[in-house]
């Protein structure tokens, strides 16, 4: 039957599952809508696989599995569900505030990235070698890329509970939104050398992350300031609307055709039309209803996203022994979380980052999520991908369950006091 099922059908289970899922979790568990249905997914992946044990006549792991592959997370995720969500997000981060900030978070976003992974790398090539596993270093190195980046959807899930002054929270909305794009494109430069199509030379990849970097800001720019004339030059909710979506989705495919990045255009563009654009192109009703509209679908693709993560588990972990190897690389992910924080902080120090609330906000505010899974996942089939996709699984469950979960008690220890935010 799976074989034969539609994109409407796969798109209509899972808003299904999201729903009835998200109405369970809030009528009964009243966990934070990301760890709740991660969890519930997870369970649910788990209890699959012990329904297989008991009849293995029903073939239910097996069903699932097909399903999930019908799906391509990895497609999903980075050409389809990606640039709503980081769009969406953008739109909500201060500018004014952001720009308090900006250089912690041009630090964070780029030498923070590559710092951490090369501290992930080194340090998984390390861990790699105890347990007996031949793991070469470039593979160990794309861990560490795809790793490294916080997840922007995981991050603002998190913020939109955990009472951060505004100048803080935009330093970390700021910087997951970049660092992402900043991830994908290291992370793509690393593939390529470890898959042999091409070689590492460090010359053309900084050639190659200053194109796609720089010109995705370029595009991002471009759209962003294209949508802004079209909508301060009426004043009709519906079109003005359809012209941000016209943005998101006419935006990324030029990317992709450009080859440049799709994630730092869609950041750029969401920022500029969140911040100028409401101040200035928009009537009050359109704010309304721009703002609410991509609201709405921020939560929709939320809740598929996390119920996805969940739900991969079964395909994650046909041995349970590659557990031990994501439990292993956690504390490593930490430390280089924490090293590639602080630098950063300690060189560029301002009244609105005190270090002694800055950084523990920052490491363990600094979650990873579905974009990590969707890169491990894009990895060619084989034992390394195994490897990778297990370890890369296990740190995702942990910071969205674990540090999600947590992130609002560490504020609150730390006696963060809010003040009112300007959006």
């Amino acid at each position: 039957m799976l074989q034969h099922i539609s994109v409407f059908d796969e798109a209509a289970i899972l808003i299904v599952l999201a729903a009835v899922l998200g109405y369970l979790n809030h009528r009964v568990f009243r966990l934070p809508a990301s760890i709740g249905l991660t969890v519930m997914g997870a369970v649910a992946s788990l209890l699959v696989v012990a329904a297989d044990r008991l009849f293995p006549e029903a073939q239910l792991s097996t069903t699932l599995t097909r399903f999930l592959q019908s799906i391509d997370f990895e497609t999903a995720l980075m050409d389809g569900m990606l640039s709503f969500l980081l769009f969406a997000g953008a739109l909500h981060v201060d500018w004014a505030e952001m720009r308090r900030g900006r250089w912690q978070i041009l630090g964070l976003s780029t030498v923070g990235v590559m710092v951490s992974t090369a501290i992930i790398g080194g340090g998984f090539f390390l861990i790699s070698g105890w347990l007996g596993l031949q793991v070469p270093l470039l593979w160990c190195l794309v861990f560490g890329a795809l790793i490294s980046p916080t997840d922007p959807v995981a991050v603002m899930a998190v913020l939109k509970r955990a009472s951060v002054p505004p100048s803080l929270q935009a330093t970390v909305a700021g910087e997951s939104l970049f660092n992402d794009g900043v991830g994908v494109v290291v992370y793509g430069i690393l593939l390529a050398a470890a898959a042999g199509t091409a070689p590492f030379e460090a010359g053309e990849a900084a050639i190659e992350f200053a194109r796609e970097a720089g010109g995705g800001i370029v595009l991002g720019l471009v759209t962003g300031w294209v949508a802004f004339r079209a909508m301060r030059s009426i004043d009709e909710y519906n079109v003005e609307v359809m012209i941000t979506l016209a943005v998101v989705m006419g935006g990324y495919s030029i990317a992709h055709w450009l080859h440049v990045s799709g994630p730092v255009a869609m950041a750029v563009a969401g920022l500029l039309i969140g911040n100028a654009g409401v101040a200035h192109a928009m009537s009050d009703t359109t704010r309304d209803y721009v703002l609410k509209f991509w609201a709405l679908i921020d939560e929709i693709l939320n809740a598929i996203l996390f119920l996805l993560i969940g739900l991969e588990a079964i395909e994650v972990f046909p041995d349970l022994r590659y557990l031990w190897i994501g439990l292993l690389a956690l504390p490593l992910v930490l430390v280089a979380r924490t090293l590639s924080v602080l630098a950063p902080l300690l060189v560029v120090r301002t009244p609105a980052f005190e270090t002694r609330v800055a950084l523990p906000t920052l490491v363990w505010g600094g979650m990873r999520g579905g974009i990590s899974i969707a890169l491990a996942l894009a990895l060619p089939a084989g034992d390394l991908r195994t490897i990778v996709l297990a370890t890369t699984y296990v740190v995702v469950l942990f910071s969205v369950i674990v540090q999600g979960g947590s992130i609002g008690w560490l504020i609150q220890r730390l006696g963060v006091r809010p003040s009112p935010s300007a959006h």
